[in-house]
């Protein structure tokens, strides 16, 4: 049975992963870290640890006391926030990488390490983007991602560390909110709907951008993970999505379920030059391909279980 660690569980991606690696591996199997011990107490259903994942030395400790075998490193300043900071995102994004790749080529882990449409850039071709492709993004939050991506191959090849990863496009939870990305405006729609029938939406109509549901994104993550190696010519960043939309599509499919919502604009330009800078849609056949990924939720499916569990969550 698999050892796991994943470490900046209080994020979005995590806060739902951990509970569905339990589910699978048992929650003794699976410990769940963060550096902010105030965490949504789902967390705390198993075995929990506070630490700084820029801390190697305790890193280190901890995956050797606890045989741990596999890390899921969900640590990373998002795009937006990035912006804002970036030395605080070039130090975390890649020195928890670091730490965590250093660690696992020491004792032996697999590890799996999210990248993002962000590592692509406005010379990246915009419509079904390939795979391998031109990556030149704008952002530091893409710089780091694409060095992500390319440390993971690096220790892949020069070393033998079990690197994984996938590029998740907008991820759209009713779980945890998001935090300073440039797509969260399509989780913070459907709670405007559900509060106030109305939402006024900082990226503008016609941005299209690829999407997926949070179930997928687990999905995503342990398909991957569990995928024969042998097949995996490729092994990080694989290209996943799900569906891409812009504000006037998803307002329109939330719409059919609550006649009376309406969305207005007021654009926020360093989110909008940001979007403006990834791809429309991503080309997602090499993952199908190598480890039979395909999404279970399109925008219709999704939208439908979104307003369903906010209903009963928001009353």
């Amino acid at each position: 049975m698999k050892k796991i660690l994943v470490i900046g569980s209080a994020g979005q991606i995590g806060t739902e992963l951990t509970p569905a690696l339990r589910n699978i591996y048992g929650s003794g199997n699976v410990i769940a870290s963060d550096l902010n011990p105030d965490v949504n107490p789902i967390l705390k259903e198993g075995r929990f640890i506070c630490f700084d994942a820029l801390d190697r030395e305790k890193m280190y400790s901890l995956v050797k006391e606890n045989n741990i075998d596999t890390i899921y490193n969900l640590v990373a300043i998002l795009s937006a926030t990035g912006e804002a900071n970036p030395q605080m995102s070039i130090k975390v994004n890649l020195g928890a990488l670091n730490n965590v790749l250093e660690v696992s080529r020491e004792l032996g882990c697999s590890v799996f390490t999210p990248s993002s449409i962000g590592a692509f850039g406005e010379s990246t071709p915009f419509d079904n983007t390939p795979q391998d492709t031109i990556q030149r993004p704008s952002t530091i939050y893409g710089v780091t991602k694409v060095a992500g991506e390319l440390l993971c191959d690096y220790y892949a090849t020069r070393f033998g560390v079990d690197t994984r990863g996938v590029r998740y496009p907008g991820i759209i939870s009713n779980v945890q909110l998001p935090g300073g990305g440039t797509t969260d405006y399509a989780v913070e729609i459907f709670y405007e709907a559900i509060k106030n029938m109305k939402y006024t939406c900082n990226l503008g109509a016609g941005t299209f951008l690829d999407m997926m549901y949070m179930p997928d994104a687990i999905k995503a993550a342990i398909d991957l993970m569990e995928a024969d190696p042998t097949k995996l010519k490729h092994r990080n960043a694989f290209n996943v999505t799900a569906m891409s939309f812009d504000p006037e599509i998803i307002a329109a499919e939330i719409k059919k379920h609550l006649p009376e919502f309406s969305m207005d604009y007021d654009v926020d330009s360093g989110k909008q030059k940001i979007a403006n800078s990834w791809p429309n849609s991503m080309d997602d056949s090499v993952a199908r391909e190598e480890w039979g990924w395909k999404p279970d939720y399109n925008l219709a499916k999704m939208t439908e279980d979104m307003l369903k569990v906010l209903k009963e969550k928001l009353k």
